[in-house]
């Protein structure tokens, strides 16, 4: 069964349309990353997957239920921050929650493991870190032992250490049957943990890919001299079209098993090759192809 389907998925806030026609499908036990700069509509869809805002349009399900009774059951979630009482300690703001879900309180300290908070635990939500906020969020999303996530910038505010662990986090609950719905506007973190993602831009799906496929179209790398005989034989070699000149050398648009077959015939027609690499399609280029903005890191 798959975790999420949506058709045809719209909401309008008068002319201003934030998703349009969405169409999504996320298999149960996967990590699907939602990336795109900010106001793609990434954060309106969670919304409306959580039933906070209405669709202007078509349908949505959750684990093949339509909204109604039952529907958000076993979904935890963060959305735009985490917001607890000020003065209550950790460990007190998620017994406020575990007795509004109805989760035992032995539960609350199991997630304050799991999120490494246990030693300020006692410590008043006042005096934590944006880091910390962060993860008793995620801490209370996992009250409900939930089957699906949905999290909204979840590594907002942590540090590197943090963002790894969190990482190996949902890696293991994924591995426990948990799926995953992951918004981000930063592209590491996206292609370090995603199984798979949809690129958003103005409130349309304008991709969906795994991280392999998205880096595909790479190109072999070249720096030969002398310069002139290097791109003579190199047309020769691939054909002109596939021969591009710049400051470092050359690029060509072969596949990489090329490579041992070009340095061949380099040196043997007294070319010295001093580089010879296969250089990766650049993520952030091909994401700023896609979505023509360029608020993104």
């Amino acid at each position: 069964m798959n975790a999420i389907e949506t058709t045809g998925l719209t909401k309008r806030y008068g002319e201003i349309v934030a998703v349009e026609n969405l169409n999504l499908t996320v298999p149960a036990g996967e990590i699907y990353g939602f990336l795109g700069p900010n106001g793609a509509g990434k954060t309106t869809t969670l919304r409306m997957l959580l039933g906070l805002t209405r669709p202007s349009a078509g349908s949505l399900r959750l684990f093949g239920r339509s909204p109604g009774s039952g529907y958000l059951d076993r979904v935890g979630a963060l959305i735009e921050g985490p917001a607890f009482y000020p003065y209550l300690s950790g460990r007190a703001n998620l017994r406020v929650l575990a007795g509004h879900a109805g989760v035992p309180r032995a539960r609350v300290d199991e997630v304050l493991e799991i999120v490494e908070l246990t030693d300020r635990a006692k410590d008043a939500y006042r005096t934590y870190s944006l880091g910390m906020k962060q993860r008793l969020g995620l801490a209370a999303a996992l009250l409900k032992q939930p089957r699906l996530l949905l999290l909204d910038e979840p590594t907002n505010g942590l540090d590197p250490a943090g963002i790894a662990d969190i990482r190996i986090l949902l890696r293991n609950l994924t591995a426990d049957g948990v799926t995953v719905l992951l918004s981000s506007h930063l592209l590491a973190e996206v292609s370090q943990i995603c199984d798979r993602f949809g690129v958003l831009s103005h409130g349309i799906l304008v991709a969906e890919t795994t991280i392999a496929d998205f880096r595909a179209g790479g190109v072999l790398h070249v720096a030969a001299e002398p310069e002139a005989e290097a791109k003579a034989r190199l047309i020769e070699l691939v054909g002109e079209k596939a021969v591009h000149a710049n400051e470092s050398g050359f690029d060509l648009d072969v596949e990489p098993g090329a490579a041992s077959r070009i340095n061949t015939g380099l040196v043997t027609a007294g070319v010295a090759v001093s580089e010879l690499r296969w250089r990766e399609s650049d993520l952030e280029q091909n994401f700023l192809e896609l979505t023509g903005d360029d608020h993104v890191r």
